[in-house]
C-alpha cells in the first residue's frame, strides 16, 4: 500500500512544453469515522458497575446504555499477547506474542514484538489516510530495546503511530512514572506533591494529539488507542478517591462476590441459570481470616476500587473532550480490558509486589502499621486472590489462565452516528474475540488490509468480523471456533462447548486431565462434562491441535526462569564482561536495560571534578519504595540502600576532596539473604554497613545517572538532586553470579508486569 515515487505528467524544456503531475495521498471518505480503543489492564468482567459491581464507573455505565454492552467477549490470559492479536486481528502466536514481550525464545511464536509480517491497525488506516496516535502502556517490544539507545523499529511511531506518550513496560508507577514522547524518553510533567497521575495525564495528551490534529486538518480521521496502566498494579489513586471507599469492603469479598453475583443476574449481563463458581484453592472464607488479615485485605481492595473509579473518571474526561471537538457522535468508541483480573497478589495481598518477588511474605500483623500507605505514592500494592476472584464473578481462576476468569472480559462499543437509536443500551451474548476487533474496524471503514506492506508479505487477518451483530441482536455469532493457550494451558471454544486443560508447568502435556463445558447451559464452568462426553471431548482436544498448527501455536512452552537469560546474548545492552560505563548527559535507563545488579555482588566507580560544597546523585535506580542511591552530600560520599523502606545508609568518614577524584561504593552478596556495602574514597575504605535484605528484585523503575529520576530513593533529598560536579564517567563492574533465586525473582516479576 505504500506508494511509491513517481512522475505521470511529461517534462519538457521548459514549462510550456511540459504537462505537470501532482501524486495526490490517499483521503478517506468523506464522513469516515474516527476510531478510539479504551484498553484497561487486568479489569476482571465484573468490576464495572454495568457488569455487576458497586465500585462507581458511571462513564463507562453511561457508554453502555448509548451504545452496545458484550456479555460474551473474550481475550487472551495476559497482557501483550492480547495487544498484539488486538492491534493487527490475528492470533497473537503466528504474530509473535505467545506470552509477555520481555523475552525471545528463538521460535516464531515468540518474538518479543508483533511481526513485520503483521501490519497493524495503526500502520494500515495511516497509510488510509488516518492520523493515528497512541498514549498509554505499549509492551511489545523487547525491553531490553526499550532504553534511549532504542533500537526503535518495535516502538509505537514504527509501528504505525504518528505521535506517542507512554511507558514501554508492562507497569509503571502512577505517580512517578518512566515516560517515554514519541522516541525519547521524559520527565513526568509534575509529581503527586502536585496532584499529578499519570492517568489523567494520558487523557490530557490524547486529547492534545486529536485537537492538533482536527484543529489544522479537520477533514482527516484519526485512530487513537489509549491503553491505561489502570487496573494494573501498583493500585494507586488521588486520596480523595481512596477516602470515598473507606469501610466499603469491610464485609470482605464472600459477600461482595454474592452481591455482585446476583447483580449481574439482575443487569443480564449473565443468565438466570448461571452458577457462582466456587472458592478458588487458595482462597480462604473471610470469616476464617484473622481480624488484621481482613483490615488489610479490605483497604487492598479499597485502593483497587479507587483506581477503577479514578481511570472511569479520565474517560468520561476523553469522552467529554471528544464531544467538545465535535468528534464523538462520528467516532467508533471501544472499551475494552487486556484479560482478567490479577492473580500477582497472591493468597494474602502484597504491600509492595517487589517484597513479594523477593521472597518476603509480609504477615498481615507487620503491613498493618502501613495501611494508610495503601493506594499513595508510597505504596506498591497488589489485592488477594479473593478479591481477584470477585472482580472475576461468576467465573473462577484469574489472568494467565485459560478458564473463563482469565479471558472473558468486559468490551462496550459506542457510536452514535452508527448505532441506530433502537439499538443502543442492549446487550450482544455472542461469543467475539479480541481478535475479531480489527477485522470488524476495517469491515465498517470499507478497509481492506493489504497482503503486503513495506515490500514484507503479510500474514491473512484472521479474526472474525462482527459487524452484522451490531444491528442485530439476533444475529448467530461469526466466531465459532476459538483456541486458547498461555504458558501450556489450553481451551478450544467450539459453538457452546469449551474443552479447557490448566497446565502444571513441567507436567506431561499428554497426560494431564481436560475439563468439557457447555458455555450456553453452565457460562461459569460448574459442571464438568468430560467424563460423560469422552468421545466429544476427544474431538475438540484434536481439534485444538490443528488450530494450534494453523496458528503457530507450537511448541507448547511453559518456561519462564529459562528465558529471561536471553537478554543477555550479543548485541544487547548487557556487555558480555559485565561491565557498563555511563557517561552524563543520559535519560533514565529503562529498568531491564539497565545494569543488571539485581541479587549480584558489584563495584560502582564514578570519576568526579567537583568543587566545595558541589553535591548531587552519582547514580539511582528505583524509587522511594525500594531502590539503590549513591550521591554526594555534606561533602561526603553516601550510599542509601532502600530494602522497603529499610535504610541502610553508609557514609564516607572522610570528605570527598575537591578536585578531581574517584568514588566507589562495592556491594557485596552475603549470606543468605543479607548484604554488605563499602565506600572508598580515591582507593581508600572510608565506610561500611550491613544490610539485612540483599534485593534480588530491586524496581520496576530503572536506573538513572547523575541525577535521581522519579521519586527519591532517599529521604535525605529531594529528587532529582542532580550533580552540580562534573561526573566524568560512572562503571558498574558484575563481580559474581546473581543470588540463589535471583533469576526466579526476577522472572516472577517480568511475568507478573505485563
Amino acid at each position: 500500500m505504500t506508494r511509491p515515487s513517481k512522475f505521470e505528467g511529461s517534462i519538457g524544456r521548459t514549462v510550456a512544453d511540459s504537462e505537470a503531475w501532482f501524486d495526490d495521498p490517499p483521503h478517506p471518505a468523506d464522513g469516515a469515522p474516527n476510531v478510539v480503543v479504551v484498553l484497561l489492564d487486568d479489569t476482571g468482567f465484573a468490576q464495572f458497575g454495568c457488569y455487576g459491581s458497586d465500585i462507581e464507573t458511571p462513564n463507562v455505565d453511561a457508554l453502555a446504555a448509548d451504545g452496545l454492552q458484550f456479555t460474551n467477549f473474550h481475550v487472551t490470559p495476559l497482557c501483550s499477547p492480547t495487544r498484539a492479536s488486538l492491534l493487527t486481528g490475528r492470533s497473537q502466536h503466528a504474530v509473535g506474542m505467545r506470552a509477555v514481550s520481555n523475552f525471545r525464545t528463538g521460535f516464531p511464536n515468540q518474538l518479543g514484538h508483533i511481526s513485520n509480517h503483521a501490519a497493524t491497525v495503526a500502520e494500515v488506516l495511516r497509510e488510509e489516510g488516518y492520523a493515528t496516535f497512541c498514549a498509554g502502556k505499549w509492551h511489545l517490544a523487547p525491553m531490553e530495546q526499550c532504553s534511549a539507545a532504542g533500537p526503535f523499529d518495535q516502538w509505537p511511531l514504527a509501528r504505525g503511530f504518528d505521535r506517542f506518550y507512554g511507558f514501554l513496560e508492562g507497569e509503571t508507577d502512577q505517580f512517578n512514572p518512566q515516560l517515554v514522547a514519541d522516541n525519547h524518553p521524559i520527565d513526568p510533567p509534575a509529581g503527586p506533591e502536585d496532584g499529578y497521575h499519570v492517568s489523567e495525564d494520558l487523557v490530557d495528551q490524547l486529547l492534545r494529539m486529536i485537537s492538533d490534529s482536527k484543529g489544522v486538518r479537520p477533514d482527516k480521521p484519526f485512530f487513537g488507542y489509549l491503553p491505561f496502566g489502570a487496573t494494573h498494579a501498583p493500585h494507586q489513586a488521588p486520596p480523595e478517591y481512596l477516602a470515598k471507599y473507606r469501610g466499603r469492603y469491610d464485609e470482605g469479598w464472600d459477600v461482595v462476590r454474592e452481591r455482585w453475583f446476583r447483580r449481574q443476574i439482575e443487569l443480564g449481563v449473565i443468565p438466570d441459570h448461571t452458577e457462582l463458581a466456587p472458592r478458588n484453592p487458595g482462597v480462604d472464607a473471610w470469616d476464617d481470616l484473622p481480624e488484621n488479615q481482613q483490615r488489610l485485605n479490605a483497604r487492598l481492595q479499597e485502593a483497587f476500587a479507587a483506581f477503577l473509579d479514578h481511570t472511569d473518571v479520565q474517560i468520561g474526561r476523553l469522552v467529554d473532550g471528544l464531544r467538545h471537538l465535535g468528534q464523538l457522535d462520528n467516532t467508533i468508541l471501544v472499551v475494552m480490558a487486556d484479560n482478567g483480573a490479577s492473580q500477582e497478589g497472591g493468597p494474602f495481598g502484597v504491600m509492595h509486589e517487589m517484597k513479594f518477588f523477593n521472597g518476603i511474605f509480609e504477615t498481615a500483623d507487620t503491613a498493618i502499621e502501613r495501611i494508610d500507605d495503601i493506594g499513595g505514592p508510597h505504596s506498591h500494592t497488589n489485592y488477594p486472590w479473593g478479591w481477584a476472584q470477585a472482580g472475576n464473578s461468576p467465573f473462577k481462576w484469574y489472568k494467565q489462565n485459560t478458564h473463563e476468569g482469565g479471558v472473558h472480559v468486559p468490551m462496550i462499543v459506542h457510536w452514535p452516528a452508527g448505532i441506530a437509536e433502537e439499538h443502543r443500551g442492549t446487550k450482544r451474548d455472542q461469543f467475539t474475540y479480541v481478535a475479531d476487533i480489527v477485522p470488524t474496524i476495517y469491515d465498517l471503514l470499507g478497509v481492506t488490509p493489504p497482503s503486503t506492506y513495506r515490500g514484507i508479505d503479510q500474514l491473512p487477518v484472521t479474526g472474525h468480523s462482527f459487524r452484522s451483530i451490531l444491528d442485530d441482536a439476533a444475529a448467530p455469532a461469526t466466531n465459532t471456533l476459538q483456541y486458547f493457550e498461555m504458558g501450556g494451558s489450553r481451551a478450544l471454544v467450539s459453538g457452546s462447548l469449551k474443552a479447557v486443560q490448566k497446565h502444571t508447568p513441567g507436567a506431561d502435556y499428554d497426560t494431564e486431565t481436560w475439563e468439557l463445558y457447555d458455555l450456553v447451559a453452565d457460562p461459569s464452568e460448574c459442571n464438568d462434562l468430560a467424563d460423560d462426553q469422552p468421545d466429544r471431548l476427544a474431538e475438540l482436544i484434536e481439534l485444538w491441535w490443528a488450530e494450534a498448527d494453523r496458528h503457530g501455536v507450537l511448541p507448547l512452552d511453559d518456561r519462564t526462569i529459562e528465558l529471561f537469560g536471553a537478554r543477555f546474548r550479543d548485541h544487547s545492552p548487557h556487555p558480555a564482561d559485565k561491565r557498563y560505563v555511563y557517561r552524563p548527559p543520559m535519560s533514565a535507563i529503562a529498568a531491564q536495560a539497565a545494569a543488571a545488579i539485581g541479587g549480584r555482588s558489584f563495584d560502582l566507580t564514578a570519576r568526579v571534578t567537583r568543587e566545595a560544597g558541589d553535591e548531587g546523585v552519582l547514580f539511582a535506580t528505583g524509587t522511594e519504595n525500594s531502590g539503590i542511591t549513591v550521591f554526594v552530600q555534606d561533602d561526603r560520599l553516601v550510599v542509601d540502600y532502600n530494602a522497603f523502606d529499610d535504610h541502610t545508609v553508609v557514609e564516607s568518614e572522610v570528605p570527598v576532596p575537591e578536585g578531581e577524584s574517584v568514588l566507589t561504593a562495592t556491594f557485596r552478596r552475603g549470606e543468605g539473604r543479607t548484604g554488605s556495602i563499602e565506600v572508598f574514597v580515591d582507593g581508600v575504605s572510608c565506610g561500611t554497613g550491613e544490610t539485612e535484605l540483599y534485593m534480588r528484585m530491586i524496581s520496576s523503575v530503572g536506573a538513572s545517572v547523575g541525577y535521581d529520576h522519579g521519586s527519591a530513593v532517599s529521604s535525605r533529598y529531594d529528587s532529582p538532586f542532580t550533580f552540580s560536579g562534573d561526573l566524568h564517567e560512572l562503571v558498574i563492574d558484575l563481580v559474581s553470579r546473581p543470588a540463589p533465586g535471583a533469576a526466579e525473582a526476577e522472572a516472577r516479576a517480568e511475568m507478573s508486569r505485563q
